[in-house]
């Protein structure tokens, strides 16, 4: 990242995993209650800042299918900016890398980076809970990423706890499809009464399976993804991700999909898998990744 006076350059939104995802429930207003535990890569989009002083918030580039009114990072500049009142602007670039439709939280991360640059761009100063209270108007995901730590999340995403996890790299495939968060939320076959578990029954059968760095059952060493059934059997192309993983490691979905993941203890090992796949699947999206213990601009925010 490249800080000037005026400008934030080369910020990292960085992308998610889900390391599990259990749906514990259904509100009478239709949300669901979740309980999952959230895991930050050190790969993602890139965002550039720009203040304007003529008070304006622009997006310079076009993102496919996105109109500039509807993008996330204008959304939030937008609702940061009505929040605190401030005369300032803002030139909004993104790079973006992360697929849409993978559940990899690429435009709830942009919209979170935003947040947090801007409050510091702009001299805001807010704490991190005031900026978490208005990133839950922009969408479930959205807190984590201000919240800036790996997260044990309940309720509908937005009830956080720090949890302090291994390091790990990590081989992400996306096959071409899109997978609407909306669509398999609403499904009649999705399970939405799986037990409630404790973070600390997760981290005793989850990090067991990764003692002295030993990869071997993970992540199948605790818990599961709820919609990852009602995926594969809608999406055949996340299903044939899942069976070519077979071969290597164990697998899952993250968040709604159509992402597959799994972890690896050396980089190197996941570059070889990577490999592996390109050779037999060229179209399928892949990339290696390794995990983050903090947001990028975590210090953005007290």
């Amino acid at each position: 990242m490249i800080e000037t006076q005026d400008s934030l350059r080369d910020c990292l939104a960085p992308a998610k995993l889900n390391l599990f995802l259990h749906i514990t429930g259904r509100r009478p207003n239709g949300y669901h209650d979740l309980q999952t535990v959230f895991q930050l890569l050190d790969w993602g989009d890139t965002l550039h800042f720009t203040r304007r002083r003529d008070g304006r918030i622009t997006r310079t580039v076009e993102v496919e299918g996105v109109p500039a009114e509807h993008d996330l990072t204008v959304r939030a500049a937008t609702l940061l900016k009505a929040h605190t009142g401030t005369n300032e602007g803002v030139e909004i670039d993104i790079e973006k890398r992360l697929p849409m439709g993978a559940g990899l939280g690429g435009g709830s991360s942009d919209a979170a980076t935003t947040l947090l640059a801007l409050n510091r761009l702009w001299k805001l100063n807010l704490p991190r809970e005031e900026l978490q209270a208005l990133a839950l108007k922009l969408g479930a995901d959205v807190p984590f990423f201000v919240f800036g730590k790996n997260a044990f999340a309940e309720g509908v995403g937005e009830a956080l706890e720090a949890v302090q996890l291994p390091p790990r790299h990590f081989l992400v495939v996306t096959p071409r499809v899109h997978v609407p968060t909306a669509e398999i939320f609403s499904e009649k076959s999705l399970t939405r009464d799986t037990k409630p578990c404790t973070i600390a029954v997760f981290l005793a059968q989850h990090l067991a399976g990764n003692a002295d760095n030993n990869q071997q059952g993970w992540p199948d060493s605790f818990g599961r993804n709820d919609m990852q059934a009602v995926v594969a059997g809608k999406y055949a192309e996340v299903a044939q991700v899942l069976e070519w993983f077979d071969s290597i490691a164990p697998a899952r979905m993250t968040g709604s999909g159509a992402s597959v993941f799994a972890a690896f203890a050396s980089r190197p090992e996941a570059e070889a898998a990577k490999v592996r796949l390109l050779a037999e699947h060229p179209d399928w999206r892949s990339a290696v990744a390794s995990s983050l213990d903090t947001h990028p601009l975590f210090a953005f925010a007290a």
